[in-house]
C-alpha cells in the first residue's frame, strides 16, 4: 500500500517535472538533433507530414525561431546596433532548405545546437551585411 503511494507521488512529481521542462521552452529551443529526428518520422508521411500535430509542432519550433530571430534583428535595427545579419523584409525558406542546413551540422555538435541557433547562423549565411 505504502509502496503505491510512493509510486504514484512519484510518477506525479515526474510528469510535472517533465510538464515544466517542456512548457518552458520557447519556440526554437529544441536542439537540432531532436528535431531531425522528429522531422525523419515524420517525412514518413509524405505531403501529409505537416498536416500532423507532430509537424505542426516542428513547424511551431521554426516559426517560432524565426519570430525570435526577427524581433531581436528589428531591435537591434531600432537601436541604431549592428546586426548580426541584413535579411529583407520577406522571404521564404524551404523545408528542404531548412533540413539540409540542419543536416550539414556535424552529428557530434546537433545536440548542443538549438533550432534558434542554427536559423540565425544559416541567416547569416544567406543574408550577409555588407559593409
Amino acid at each position: 500500500m505504502i509502496r503505491g503511494i510512493y509510486r504514484r507521488v512519484g510518477m506525479a512529481a515526474l510528469a510535472a517535472g517533465a510538464g515544466t521542462l517542456l512548457c518552458g521552452m520557447a519556440p526554437g529551443d529544441m536542439n537540432i538533433a531532436a528535431f531531425l529526428i522528429r522531422a525523419d518520422a515524420v517525412s514518413r508521411l509524405g505531403p501529409l507530414a505537416l498536416a500532423t500535430p507532430e509537424g505542426n509542432r516542428l513547424k511551431g519550433e521554426v516559426v517560432g525561431a524565426g519570430k525570435r530571430y526577427k524581433a531581436r534583428i528589428d531591435a537591434q535595427r531600432k537601436a541604431g546596433l549592428k546586426t548580426t545579419s541584413c535579411p529583407p523584409e520577406s522571404g521564404s525558406l524551404t523545408p528542404e532548405e531548412w533540413l539540409a542546413h540542419l543536416r550539414s551540422y556535424p552529428a557530434s555538435q546537433r545536440r548542443s545546437v538549438s533550432v534558434y541557433s542554427a536559423f540565425d547562423a544559416l541567416m547569416k549565411k544567406r543574408y550577409p551585411c555588407r559593409n
